[in-house]
C-alpha cells in the first residue's frame, strides 16, 4: 500500500491512498454486513473522503488523517489473517489506539493488531483477549510481575482478565490451585439483618468471581474442583494466618478493604505464588473515617521491585458503551465539584 500526493485536489496539501484488498479476504469482512464496518470509520474520519471500487478502497485527506486511514486497514487486514472477525467495537478500539498512537510522544506502542489477537484462554468456543492497550499492558504486567494491582472503573476487565489469567496458570500447570477473595463489605446493608447462615450471607459478595468462573471452565467442573481445594472462594477474613504457596491469588473489590486487611492479605503470598489485586478507587464502600488500604498501598509498594501498578480508564471499558459514558460522565462531575470520590464520599480519606 502506498499513499501518494492526489493529482487533482480540491485543496492544496492533500494526500490520497490506494488499499488494495487481497482476494483471501472478502470484501464484507473488511467493511462489515450493509457496509457497518466502513460507516464507523467515516465517522471517526469526517474529513476524509473514503470510496470502494471492487476490492479497492481509496481515502482522500489531510495527509495525516489519510495515513491513519491507512494504518487502520493494514491493522483490519493483519487481525483477519489470524482469523479473528472484525467488529465495529473492535474497529473503534483499533481507531483509538491508533489515534492515541500518533498523541503518544513518550513511544511504547503497540501494533492494535498484537492487543486485539493476543489469546489468553479459549472455552467452548469463546476466546478471552485484552481488547485495549491499557489492558495488554496489564495483562504482559501479571505475566511479568509477583504481585500487580490492577486499579480502574467498572467494567474495564480487571477481575476478568486476572481470573482469565489465573485459568490459564492452572491449565499450564504453573500453579496448584487458584484462591478467590473478596472484602464482604456491605454496600448500604448490614451482613446481620440479611437471611440465612453465613455463608448465604456471604454468597452474594462473592458471586461475581462465580459467574466469571462459569465464562471459563466447564461449569460441570467447577463443584468438583471446588471440592478438591483447586479453585477457593472465599471472602478475605478467611486468609487470615495462613500462607498460600504454588497459588494464583485474586483479591477483588480491594478498595474496600482497611490498611491492616491489605497488609495481611500481601503478606499471605508464598513461594511459586501469584498475586493479582483488583479495585476502583472511587467506589469505597467502607464505613466514615475508614480510609481504604488499596489508596494507601499505591504510596507505600510504589517503586517496591516486582510489584506493578497498571491503571485503567473508562476508554477500557468493554461493557456496554453507555457504561463507558456513565463513568466519563461522573469523572467530569467529580472535576466540577472538587470531589475525587466518584460523589458520596464515603471512603475517609486522609
Amino acid at each position: 500500500m502506498t499513499q501518494t500526493p492526489v493529482s487533482r485536489s480540491p485543496e492544496e496539501g492533500q494526500a490520497r491512498a490506494h488499499i488494495s484488498i487481497p482476494a483471501k479476504h472478502p470484501m464484507v469482512t473488511v467493511l462489515g454486513s450493509g457496509d457497518s464496518l466502513l460507516r464507523v470509520i467515516e465517522k471517526a474520519f469526517p474529513g476524509t473522503d473514503i470510496h470502494v471500487r471492487g476490492n479497492e478502497v481509496s481515502a482522500v485527506g489531510a495527509p495525516e488523517e489519510v495515513a491513519l486511514v491507512q494504518r487502520l486497514f493494514d491493522e483490519m487486514l493483519l487481525v483477519l489473517r489470524t482469523g479473528a472477525p472484525m467488529t465495529e467495537d473492535a474497529v473503534e478500539r483499533t481507531i483509538a489506539m491508533l489515534k492515541s498512537d500518533r498523541d503518544d510522544e513518550a513511544g511504547g506502542h503497540h501494533a492494535p493488531s498484537e492487543v486485539l489477537t493476543q489469546n489468553i484462554l479459549s472455552n467452548r468456543g469463546k476466546t478471552i483477549r485484552p481488547k485495549t492497550l491499557n489492558q495488554k499492558r496489564y495483562v504482559d504486567a501479571i505475566d511479568k510481575h509477583t504481585i500487580v494491582f490492577g486499579i480502574g472503573p467498572a467494567g474495564t476487565g480487571k477481575t476478568y482478565l486476572a481470573m482469565a489469567k489465573a485459568v490459564q496458570a492452572l491449565q499450564s500447570k504453573q500453579v496448584n490451585r487458584i484462591i478467590l477473595t473478596r472484602p464482604a463489605v456491605e454496600a448500604g446493608e448490614r451482613l446481620g439483618f440479611l437471611p440465612g447462615t453465613l455463608y448465604e450471607k456471604i454468597d452474594p459478595y462473592l458471586r461475581p468471581l462465580y459467574d466469571a468462573l462459569h465464562d471459563m471452565l466447564d461449569p460441570d467442573s467447577i463443584p468438583r474442583l471446588m471440592a478438591a481445594g483447586t479453585i477457593e472462594v472465599a471472602p478475605l477474613a478467611y486468609m487470615r494466618g495462613r500462607s498460600l504457596n504454588d497459588a494464583f491469588i485474586i483479591l477483588d473489590e480491594a478498595q474496600n478493604t482497611n490498611p491492616e486487611q491489605m497488609k495481611m492479605f500481601l503478606t499471605r503470598l508464598g513461594f511459586n505464588s501469584k498475586i493479582v489485586v483488583t479495585g476502583d478507587i472511587t467506589q469505597v464502600d467502607l464505613p466514615g473515617g475508614t480510609r481504604s488500604g488499596l489508596r494507601q498501598v499505591q504510596g507505600i509498594l510504589d517503586g517496591v521491585q516486582d510489584v506493578h501498578f497498571s491503571t485503567l480508564t473508562s476508554q477500557d471499558v468493554v461493557r456496554h458503551k453507555l457504561v463507558s459514558r456513565i463513568v466519563e460522565a461522573y469523572d467530569k462531575y467529580d472535576v466540577r465539584s472538587g470531589d475525587g470520590s466518584g460523589g458520596d464520599d464515603r471512603n475517609g480519606k486522609a
